[in-house]
Order: C-alpha cells, then sequence, then structure tokens
C-alpha cells in the first residue's frame, strides 16, 4: 500500500480512512482561496456501508492507497445462506453471505459470469453486467398490437425478479434487462 497525500485522490480511487474503512471518491473539489490555505472537499462512499459523505480535508496530509482486485467469477449455486461463486481462472469455490450479494443475485442465473471486487483476500462487492437477458415465466397474456409506448405491467423473470414490462410481452419471452436501474430494456429475438 502507497501513502498519498489527500490532493492526489482521484475519482474512483479507493483508500483507506483514518478509521480503517475503504473508501471510494466519487468526487474532489479544491478551492483555493487567493493567499489562504488550500480546502480539499472529498465526496466518498463507505465500501462498507455504501454511506455517501463530504469531506473536508488537508490536501497535505497523507492517506494509504488500497489496491482492490477484480476477478471475473461464475455463480455456481446456492447452499442455504450463501451462493457460491467458482473463481474463472483457478477454479477455487467462493462461499458469499446471501446477505452480502442482496437483490443482486436476482439478475444471476447458474452459469452466469460477474465480477468480484476483493480487497486482502475478502470480497468487497460484486459487479453485476451491465445487461442480462433472462426469461419472463409468469405475467399477464400480452395483448396484440400493442406497442412499447402503451401501458406496462408486471413480470416474474426465471431468477424471481420482479419487473414491469410493456403490455406485449407472454410468457416465454426473453427480455433484456438494464442491471443497474432495474428496467426493461428491450425484448431479445429468439
Amino acid at each position: 500500500m502507497a501513502d498519498i497525500k489527500n490532493i492526489d485522490i482521484r475519482k474512483g480511487m479507493v483508500f483507506i480512512g483514518e478509521d480503517g474503512t475503504l473508501y471510494q471518491c466519487l468526487d474532489r473539489d479544491l478551492n483555493t482561496p487567493g493567499n489562504w490555505r488550500a480546502i480539499l472537499y472529498l465526496k466518498v462512499r463507505n465500501m462498507k456501508t455504501g454511506a455517501i459523505t463530504d469531506n473536508r480535508v488537508k490536501p497535505d496530509d497523507k492517506v494509504k492507497l488500497a489496491y482492490l482486485e477484480t476477478r471475473e467469477m461464475i455463480y455456481s449455486y446456492r447452499d442455504g445462506d450463501n451462493y457460491i461463486f467458482t473463481d474463472n481462472e483457478t477454479f477455487d469455490q467462493m462461499p458469499l453471505r446471501a446477505d452480502f450479494i442482496e437483490d443482486q443475485i436476482k439478475y444471476l442465473r447458474e452459469n452466469d459470469v460477474c465480477r468480484v471486487i476483493m480487497y486482502e483476500g475478502k470480497p468487497m462487492s460484486v459487479e453485476l453486467p451491465q445487461t442480462v437477458e433472462l426469461a419472463v415465466i409468469e405475467t399477464e397474456p400480452g395483448i396484440k398490437g400493442a406497442t412499447a409506448a402503451a401501458q406496462t405491467k408486471p413480470a416474474t423473470v426465471e431468477t424471481g425478479l420482479k419487473i414491469n414490462v410493456p403490455s406485449f410481452i407472454n410468457v416465454g419471452d426473453i427480455i433484456k434487462i438494464d442491471t443497474t436501474e432495474g428496467k426493461y430494456l428491450a425484448r431479445v429475438n429468439k
């Protein structure tokens, strides 16, 4: 781990705070009022809790830069309260607690690939693909001639995720879903 000055922190960097917690820089603002001392404002996300705060820091104070490792992993199966992921390179299995993954698992089927962000061998977060394609298993019957601008209806996909879809979507249709917003994007042609 390298020591860097607060002034050298850029967007996206992850550093270790004074309390030993990992923080990711979301935004920074350096204010240099004339001949006064510079003031640096950092907008940071607590990597453990997800809380976002604005911190006023001294530009010359030092922090330790954290090195995160990104591993491609395959979601293998569920085992009680754990979801088992397999490393794509080493084939080592890693159990991740259900409360760690939370609702993200509803975007993954068995054998789907995602990224697990690790710090010192411990998982910090799961990074999903931008979009996923899932089959609709439950919804009201489609309406012939309905367009995408028409009303929406609730649907359940194969992973258990509930999502609003256009009224022309039927059971068995494959749909593309945005994982960041959890929204329907398009029907996938078979």
